[in-house]
């Protein structure tokens, strides 16, 4: 199971009513950030969720607003006395930028590994699931992330049998891993494990123009996280001039891509009502929601 958290559905600045932008998710007792705008560290103590398990914190680029929550939030888990590494991701540059902000952060009890992203893509593999990091296209150097977790193939006792595999070592190939027998056989997961079953995969992905990158990204994913800066039809002048998108431009993308279900995220501060223009939105892709704050799903297996 992943957990899903929509933690705050702003763009530019923290409203009274609504967070910044940013991603948490859960799996497998890891937790991932993307993004750590300021107040995320209240969005999380709102949502109930803790500090301490998260392993992976990505960003999509460095405007102020995806950023300006770090040096906050590292304080925080210093002070709960975090000593587990800490890996981060993000465009070129990370390092720097992130310590920069550090200024105000200098000494954390534990480390911070650093992973630029390297050219227009780039997969991780980690706690389990695979990151992959895609380039899309806003004014500065930036980001969307697809999150997928594999599901290996049903496990046949029948075959386990037949091949007179001892059952205490049934666990370790139902799990994938091979292993060596007392008698020196190798035991490899093929020999019990039925052909591939569908995964858990999520797409987040914001401040961007359309891009081709997001469709073939986003391909047939479970849940599709979009930015939809503007809802108003009269702004898409607007959100080309500032490599943004409107929530018809999202809901075109989530069509192209054939997802199962897309949220609308990073609206406007001057977007008050995300819900008024939904009804359009759902004749181009039904399946549409409008991001709220603290918005969660608990994404599970078929």
């Amino acid at each position: 199971m992943l957990d899903v958290c929509l933690l705050g559905c702003g763009g530019m600045m923290p409203l009274p009513y609504r967070w910044l932008t940013a991603l948490m998710t859960r799996f497998n007792g890891s937790s991932l950030l993307i993004d750590c705008g300021e107040g995320t560290q209240i969005a999380i103590k709102e949502k109930g969720w803790s500090f301490k398990p998260i392993d992976v914190l990505c960003f999509t680029h460095y405007h102020g607003d995806h950023i300006s929550g770090l040096p906050g939030l590292l304080l925080t888990m210093g002070n709960a006395e975090r000593r587990e590494p800490l890996t981060m991701i993000g465009p070129k540059g990370l390092e720097w930028v992130v310590n920069s902000l550090r200024v105000i952060a200098p000494e954390l009890p534990f480390p911070i590994h650093f992973q630029e992203i390297e050219g227009a893509e780039q997969t991780f593999e980690m706690e389990g699931y695979r990151l992959q990091a895609f380039r899309v296209n806003h004014n500065i150097p930036c980001y969307g992330y697809s999150l997928e977790i594999d599901r290996a193939g049903k496990f046949d006792p029948e075959r386990a049998m037949a091949q007179e595999i001892p059952q205490k070592y049934w666990r370790y190939l139902q799990k994938g891993e091979s292993v060596e027998s007392e008698e020196g056989r190798l035991l490899t997961p093929d020999m019990v494990l039925g052909p591939p079953r569908k995964g858990i995969k999520l797409t987040y992905t914001t401040d961007t123009r359309p891009t081709r990158s997001i469709v073939e990204h986003a391909e047939q994913s479970d849940l599709f996280i979009c930015e939809g800066m503007y809802g108003e039809k009269e702004k898409a002048a607007k959100a080309v001039e500032y490599k943004h998108m409107t929530f018809y431009e999202a809901a075109q993308l989530a069509k192209d891509a054939r997802v199962k279900e897309m949220w609308l995220t990073h609206y406007s501060p001057s977007m008050t009502r995300a819900e008024v223009y939904m009804d359009e939105v759902r004749k181009i892709f039904p399946a549409a929601k409008a991001g709220k704050d603290k918005m969660s799903v608990t994404m599970k297996f078929e």
